[in-house]
């Protein structure tokens, strides 16, 4: 099982190589730092050959998936993670019910039950798959379906 949820999808072009990359050049603001930022642009990132790196320039939302791909001559793939930021950040949440046991049980305000442990866990589960799973799911959608719109694919059956 995955700490952090990941999606690998691949896609078959509808144009050429060459056209599918030059959409992707214009639609895309240049910047080694992913973050979010007011432009004109779909997207913000590194191109580098067929190879992209980017994420969606929606201010709020879009910098929380990051895309890396491949663009080739008939088909290609694209990768969503979480950013390296907001890994660190809810990794730190996903901390928050094992320290609020500790601090209870250290300052004595709480006799020590096994009940503890089994909520701590339920808690952290409900943390992952509820919030960071369904957040992950519907913001990866949104960055996936803008990426379609602006490369003209179709999406392979897997």
């Amino acid at each position: 099982m995955n700490i952090f949820p990941t999606k690998k999808q691949k896609f078959k072009l509808i144009g050429e190589q060459a056209e599918t990359l030059n959409r992707l050049n214009r639609r895309t603001e240049k910047s080694e730092n992913l973050t979010s930022q007011y432009t004109d642009k779909s997207f913000r990132g590194t191109i580098t050959g067929n190879e992209f790196k980017i994420i969606s320039s929606v201010i709020g939302k879009g910098a929380f998936c990051v895309m890396t791909g491949k663009i080739n001559s008939a088909n290609g793939y694209v990768k969503v993670e979480i950013h390296k930021v907001f890994r660190i950040l809810l990794s730190i949440i996903l901390c928050f019910p094992v320290i609020g046991i500790v601090i209870a049980i250290l300052t004595g305000t709480e006799e020590f039950s096994p009940i503890f442990i089994l909520v701590a866990i339920l808690q952290i589960l409900m943390i992952r798959f509820v919030f960071i799973g369904l957040a992950f799911k519907f913001l990866s959608k949104a960055s996936l379906n803008r990426l379609r719109d602006v490369l003209d694919f179709e999406w392979e059956k897997n």
